[in-house]
């Protein structure tokens, strides 16, 4: 068969792709991270109905996200040894099975089994829907818009669904949602054409020792970055899990780039363009989700309004983003990569300074577009990086650049973030402390403990602090801003390649 004839085949496939495919790609992603946090705002319901502590009920979503974090690990091997398709067809079905278990069960440590299992099934379905949606035959070309407002929106609107569905119908609701859902995208992701999954060798061979030391660092690491905002980053119940998690990813990382088969394949890093794409995509990461959990933060405890509120106002910039993403798969071809990325970063960083403008009666619509602006940014940045990325590998090293982005990701945000909501709450509270200074105010209200309660002080002196915490708020604003424009800089030197110059560098192989 010729080139034109492929090409032909190709073109006909792609046509065939349909609503429930599409379905089926984009709701492995969406559940797994939206259970991530949709569990959050129904602890203390299941502490009650399952007769349990708070303290112990908090394993519900720090099991998931463990063995999440261990079990993504292994995603690249699977998908060498077996197909990417069949993994995640596998992960489908293992993640809505387990949904129901987690709803169903009958004690504590039963929901926390189900948790776990949950985890090691949802681990894959983000790299491997990434693999099929960037990797040979571009499925994400034909994705609408709205796959930036599932995939962008799922983190944070979890609370916000979690608070609704538990005050509807209960907390067991939170997995039953997954359970049609789950069937829809099982039922979808089999029709998906063979050509637009990694197909499996037989040949990949499985590194323990590998396996052993990353999936623990990635788990220690979690935990640790989870509980330092809460408990304090050096406490002794916290230190030295995040301290042993990054010991253990950098002995990884010098086992790995002594091995010839890793678990994870390091030689991706050995090219200094992919290292800047792949350390910019992280840097867009953090910058997106620390202001996603900022903002609902600012708009519930400062504004008083409602988790569902709070939500609404984070709705319209994932169909943005998803706008963005359409844009970001476009543009490259007419201004090249370097052009289309420094544009996104410029703007991510003017809408971003866009948020020192917000106050404590700022209302929830200014807010929504200016968040607008920065969701149309990581649209216009993600998609040409993770192109950039993921299309310059060979076919069969891109299960490796998936897992590598995701696991990078995953480090650099759980660090990232859990370091700026731990400055967001300091700087909060110093804040607030400069401006009970200046008022005559008993000392007993002075020397709260952080979060202090404002509603124990006069109405007169509640504003007062509402404004203070604002300052706070921008102080952190600035970091973020900061970092957004050192994205700008570090974009410049993006070579200005078209997507037509990666296809041919891959279709060559490695180079």
């Amino acid at each position: 068969m010729n080139q034109t004839q492929i090409a032909d085949t190709h073109v006909a496939e792609t046509e065939r792709l349909g609503v429930m495919v599409q379905i089926g790609l984009l709701a492995g992603p969406f559940m797994s991270m939206l259970d991530s946090s949709v569990v959050n705002v129904a602890l203390p319901d299941m502490a009650k109905a399952l007769h349990s502590s708070l303290a112990t009920v908090q394993w519900v979503a720090s099991a998931y996200l463990l063995a999440l974090g261990m079990a993504l690990t292994g995603t690249a091997y699977l998908a060498k040894r077996f197909g990417t398709k069949q993994i995640y067809l596998l992960s489908l079905i293992g993640f809505t099975v387990s949904s129901v278990l987690c709803a169903v069960a009958p004690s504590i440590w039963t929901l926390i089994g189900a948790r776990v299992v949950q985890g090691v099934f949802g681990a894959p379905l983000v790299p491997l829907a990434m693999n099929m949606l960037l990797g040979k035959g571009s499925v994400g070309n034909q994705m609408s818009a709205a796959a930036g407002l599932i995939l962008f929106l799922a983190p944070a609107v979890g609370p916000s669904l979690g608070g609704v569905l538990v005050h509807v119908a209960g907390w067991s609701t939170i997995f039953l949602v997954n359970v049609p859902v789950g069937i829809l995208a099982i039922m979808g992701i089999q029709r998906l054409p063979g050509t637009f999954a990694h197909q499996e060798s037989g040949k990949a061979h499985f590194d323990a020792p590998g396996f052993i030391l990353l999936s623990i660092g990635l788990a220690g690491l979690s935990y640790g970055a989870s509980k330092g905002p809460q408990s304090g980053w050096f406490f002794s119940s916290v230190w030295p899990y995040w301290t042993v998690g990054v010991m253990l990813i950098a002995a990884y990382a010098v086992w790995a780039s002594r091995r010839e088969d890793p678990m994870i394949d390091m030689t991706l890093l050995q090219k200094p363009q992919q290292v800047l794409a792949l350390t910019l995509a992280a840097l867009v990461s953090v910058v997106t989700f620390a202001v996603v959990l900022l903002v609902p933060a600012f708009m519930q405890e400062i504004q008083g309004r409602s988790e569902v509120v709070a939500g609404m106002t984070l709705l319209p910039q994932g169909l943005i983003t998803g706008i963005g993403a359409v844009l970001g798969n476009r543009l490259p071809s007419r201004w090249g990569v370097r052009r289309t990325v420094v544009f996104g970063m410029v703007l991510l960083t003017l809408s971003t300074v866009g948020l020192l403008t917000v106050t404590a009666t700022t209302p929830p619509l200014l807010m929504a577009l200016i968040l607008c602006g920065r969701g149309f940014a990581i649209g216009l940045v993600i998609q040409p990086l993770l192109n950039g990325i993921i299309k310059s590998l060979p076919e069969a090293k891109v299960p490796d650049g998936n897992t590598l982005f995701n696991v990078v990701e995953r480090i650099c945000g759980t660090l990232g973030i859990a370091l700026i909501v731990t400055l967001y709450q300091v700087r909060e509270h110093v804040r607030i402390q400069q401006a009970l200074g200046s008022m005559v105010v008993p000392d007993s209200l002075v020397r709260q403990s952080p979060p202090i309660d404002g509603s124990r002080f006069p109405v007169s002196v509640q504003h007062h602090l509402a404004d203070a915490a604002t300052s706070g708020f921008h102080d952190v604003i600035w970091l973020v801003a900061g970092m957004s424009a050192l994205g700008v800089v570090l974009a410049l030197i993006l070579r200005n390649e078209s997507p037509s110059t990666h296809e041919t560098r891959s279709s060559s192989g490695p180079g």
